[in-house]
């Protein structure tokens, strides 16, 4: 599992009000919910039955950052495949099922998690079982409401909105405390932004149970860096949500490096680097494009929550920087920099990059140091 810092740094304290106080569950070692930092998850792509491909996604997102990840279960292949897969595993597993109850049964076994929407499950009898299974081993189950595939009698009723969502997350969990069962953790995705943020919303005051966020068929990078960080960031700024996933057409990286940024400008991770760069003008005196790469690749190294400023001129340096815990500007053939508002060096140009990020990650060990 990652190290999630709540370091303050040096900008100003956070004004965002408390999250939720949920019920707290864990899926293997990681905590969700209660006062656990908010979990970030993603989902591979390969066959599960397929074990070398898919232990390669996960070795890739434990390296990513990832705290959790979810399989498919598409059929008994994969179902008989969890096992050997849980054991060689680097990150907790959550087993996603839908229709097939018996694969539930088997992914009880061995996963840390199982991921159902219990009313397409099938009978109360079947629904019994799984709940059962997963008491017996202390694994929690999902009820994962999807805004696009609700059960026959929410659809007819509400349609694909968000009230239709709620009732029927409402009546899986009721299926599940029927028969005892109480380890739960609830997401209620639609393709929207609007959707999303109004059934976490209307849903969260009614249950205690943790909520997984997510926007479900968000896109590629670029649409669902929209989606999420506005659906995603809004409802956490709001103190809503407890684990997260920012589904990307794309590789699985992506979606860990989407959500940890969210987290971070959202307010609620306070780990690593927060990049602050000017927009590009006519003052600019530098390579600016190219120098905020540069610092962003050489300081992706660090955990320590710093503000980082990157200036293209001198202008505005000290007066846009001054709020930053270090900062560099650049102006012609040399520059600056400025560390907790004051300039601490002026140097060549050529010297400045390396400079500033021994400057950095100096500042980084003594806060760690400090904390």
């Amino acid at each position: 599992m990652s190290s999630i810092s709540n370091t303050s740094s040096h900008s100003a304290s956070s004004t965002l009000p408390p999250r939720y106080k949920t019920k707290q569950i864990f899926v293997g070692k990681v905590p969700i919910g209660g006062e656990a930092p908010i979990s970030v998850q993603s989902m591979t792509f390969s066959k599960t039955r397929d074990i070398q491909a898919t232990k390669e996604q996960l070795d890739r997102l434990a390296l990513a950052g990832a705290d959790i990840v979810r399989v498919a279960v598409s059929d008994l292949k994969d179902a008989h495949a969890l096992k050997d897969l849980r054991k060689i595993s680097p990150l907790p597993l959550v087993a996603d099922i839908h229709f097939r109850y018996e694969y539930a049964l088997i992914a009880a076994e061995s996963m840390d998690c199982i991921r159902i929407n219990p009313g397409n499950i099938g009978s109360k009898e079947k629904i019994k079982a799984v709940a059962d299974a997963c008491n017996q081993r202390g694994i929690p189950i999902r009820i994962g409401v999807n805004g696009g595939s609700l059960e026959k009698q929410f659809d007819e009723k509400y349609g694909a909105t968000p009230k239709g969502m709620v009732e029927s997350a409402l009546y899986n969990i009721k299926l599940l405390e029927d028969f005892g069962f109480s380890n739960i953790k609830v997401s209620l995705k639609a393709s929207d932004v609007e959707r999303t943020m109004a059934a976490y919303r209307m849903l969260r005051p009614l249950v205690a149970y943790p909520f997984h966020l997510g926007v479900t068929e968000a896109g590629t990078m670029f649409h669902s860096t929209i989606k999420s960080s506005m659906a995603l960031g809004g409802l956490l700024m709001e103190g809503i949500g407890d684990t997260m996933r920012c589904s990307i057409t794309g590789e699985l990286e992506q979606e860990i490096a989407l959500a940890r940024a969210i987290l971070r400008y959202s307010g609620r991770q306070k780990q690593g680097i927060t990049i602050i760069s000017c927009p590009t003008c006519g003052r600019i005196q530098a390579d600016l494009v190219s120098m905020v790469r540069q610092v962003e690749a050489r300081l992706k190294h660090i955990n320590t929550p710093l503000q980082v400023s990157v200036m293209g001129c001198a202008v505005n340096a000290l007066g846009e920087a001054k709020h930053a815990d270090i900062a560099i500007a650049f102006g012609h053939k040399s520059g600056m920099i400025i560390k907790e508002g004051e300039v601490l060096k002026k140097l060549p140009e050529e010297e400045l990059l390396e400079e500033f990020v021994s400057e950095v990650e100096k500042m980084a060990k003594e806060r760690a140091t400090q904390n």
